[in-house]
């Protein structure tokens, strides 16, 4: 690894850390809260950086998704193959050229406009540690341009989400790169009023979908940025090898799908309806000085559960293939598939830097925060963050409790954690009832077969705990101490009544409870069958329907589901 390897990791760690920022202030070209989502999918490859970097680039393209994650790819598809830290102001200059000519209808105050500011300061100044702050300030100034460049923008009172992804990418990179060791004022100083969206600012409906297509043109046809901008809006035509990545918002995808089939070969695509609301509107207030939480995605904690409860959650990656995606930004669905297909699938830490640049993150944005940390027995997360704050904690803002806890059961005490701490300034009474929940909190995991756990290497095939030999299906509990055995049973049938009869003798009498049910592939099941069993035992119960959490669910397996619950205080 070279240095222009551990810059784009560090570009894209400090990208990672603000995702959420720019989903909540991300309003153009649509409101719908995915900027930070699709850049962290796109520039994915980044995470880790190394090797051919051209490769990386075709990767990028490939990947990409969204508005913001295509304009970076075609950047990005130009500047990673600079030989060194001298070739950067020709090859930001040709990413520059490229990201313009890729959008049909180019919009100066997007990310467009900080691939501008780069391309200008690097062509005055070589990048070095000497140099850098003013670098990092012109594209600063860039940034802040964008609020009062465009009219949404300034109807929302905030800069825009890509070009601000864009500027902490390049604030990391740049400093990492060039050994700069200057402050780092919080963004919050940085874009003064400019980080959350106007309460009286409501975006328009809109009844478009968002497509990403991959095209193999037929001999002939041009797939260019201009022969694409008739069919549709925030056209973005980025050409790769012997392919044209394209993407597109249409009112009618069938129909843009037959049309771009008369051009060429379709490789790929994928589409999804726009959902403009910002953020914002999904947020109850929160008392100045309330404490925030942070938990790992490892619990069974959807990503827009989290945003309601104002959680932030820090990713594992879920690899198949080539592609490493972050765990809340996986779709669980064909993630089983292609496990029972027989393909490899793993899971990965976030790296040390992305890590540590989210501690950093939501300190820096939030201020006191704890930190809800999946046990120490399945990763080293704890160990982590606590070594972090040894070494940079110094106002004492990050508190780290190490919950013993994984899926469904840390889920459990995030929400109920989450909840009482939106409704008080008294950090005290909210780590206690962390502290209570994490003794009190239940969960039972019922495994359909252990043929993943043995390929994972998390059960040995002499072992096996024996059940596989005789076709049972394993009841399992996270512990502080890890993963432990509290039965087996033969079948479905079994599985329900082994719940049931923990839910009367371990929930029933206690209060008020919340109950999360976990599916994998088989919510219909867990859905139609589960539920009305654990609703007749449990009426008045806060009874909530989830995915397993996908690090859960790639080591234990499709067909897994879980239950967990704890008394709501």
């Amino acid at each position: 690894m070279n240095d222009l390897d551990e810059g784009f990791i560090a570009g894209y760690a400090g990208l990672c850390a603000r995702a959420d920022l720019l989903d909540r202030i991300n309003v153009f070209p649509v409101a719908d809260s995915d900027t930070g989502a699709n850049l962290r999918i796109s520039l994915g490859p980044l995470r880790a950086c190394g090797g051919d970097r051209a490769v990386l680039a075709s990767r990028i393209r490939r990947l990409a998704t969204g508005n913001s994650g295509n304009i970076a790819a075609a950047f990005f598809s130009e500047l990673l193959p600079a030989a060194g830290i001298d070739d950067l102001p020709r090859r930001a200059a040709r990413g520059r050229a490229r990201a313009w000519e890729a959008v049909a209808e180019p919009q100066p105050g997007t990310m467009l406009s900080v691939f501008d500011g780069l391309d200008a300061a690097l062509a005055t100044s070589p990048l070095t540690a000497a140099t850098c702050p003013t670098i990092i300030s012109a594209l600063q100034q860039a940034v802040v341009l964008t609020a009062s460049t465009l009219a949404d923008l300034r109807s929302a009172g905030v800069v825009d989400a890509g070009a601000l992804g864009m500027f902490v990418f390049f604030d990391g990179f740049c400093r990492t790169l060039t050994g700069y060791r200057g402050p780092r004022l919080p963004l919050a100083a940085l874009f003064p009023d400019l980080l959350a969206i106007r309460t009286d600012f409501h975006p328009p409906a809109s009844g478009s979908f968002c497509v990403d297509t991959i095209i193999r043109p037929g001999a002939g046809r041009r797939l260019d940025t201009e022969a694409m901008a008739a069919l549709g809006e925030s056209v973005v035509v980025v050409p790769d090898e012997d392919q044209v990545k394209i993407h597109i918002h249409t009112p009618d995808p069938q129909d843009l799908r037959r049309r771009l089939e008369l051009l060429g070969e379709v490789v790929g695509w994928s589409d999804e309806a726009l959902r403009p609301g910002t953020e914002a509107a999904n947020h109850s207030p929160v008392p100045s000085g309330s404490l925030h939480i942070m938990t790992d995605a490892a619990g069974s904690l959807p990503r827009e559960m989290a945003r309601r409860h104002g959680i932030t959650l820090l990713d594992s990656y879920i690899v198949a293939g080539e592609v490493a995606r972050p765990e809340s930004l996986c779709d669980p669905g064909m993630i089983y598939a292609r496990m029972r297909a027989g393909e490899k699938v793993t899971t990965a830490q976030a790296s040390l830097v992305e890590r540590h640049e989210l501690y950093a993150g939501v300190c820096e944005e939030y201020g006191s925060t704890l930190y809800l940390c999946v046990g120490s027995a399945f990763t080293g997360n704890h160990a982590t963050a606590a070594a972090w704050k040894r070494d940079n904690d110094r106002q004492n803002l990050l508190d780290i409790i190490d919950t013993g806890a994984a899926s469904g059961r840390l889920a459990v005490i995030a929400l109920l954690v989450a909840r009482h701490a939106r409704r008080t300034v008294k950090a005290d009474t909210v780590r206690a009832l962390a502290a209570t929940l994490v003794d009190s909190c239940r969960e039972y995991v019922f495994i359909d077969t252990l043929r993943y756990l043995v390929a994972g290497g998390r059960v040995s095939r002499a072992g096996g705990w024996f059940g596989e030999l005789l076709q049972l299906k394993p009841v399992i509990s996270p512990t502080r101490e890890g993963v432990r055995r509290v039965g087996v049973v033969r079948n479905r049938d079994a599985q329900l009544a082994f719940a049931s009869d923990r839910l009367r003798h371990e929930a029933v009498g206690r209060g008020d409870m919340l109950v999360l049910l976990q599916y994998s592939d088989n919510r219909g099941w867990v859905e139609e069958t589960v539920r009305p069993r654990v609703r007749s035992i449990l009426p008045e119960a806060d009874l909530l329907l989830v995915p397993l959490s996908l690090t859960s669910g790639v080591h234990m397996g499709p067909g897994t589901w879980s239950l967990a619950f704890a008394p709501v205080p």
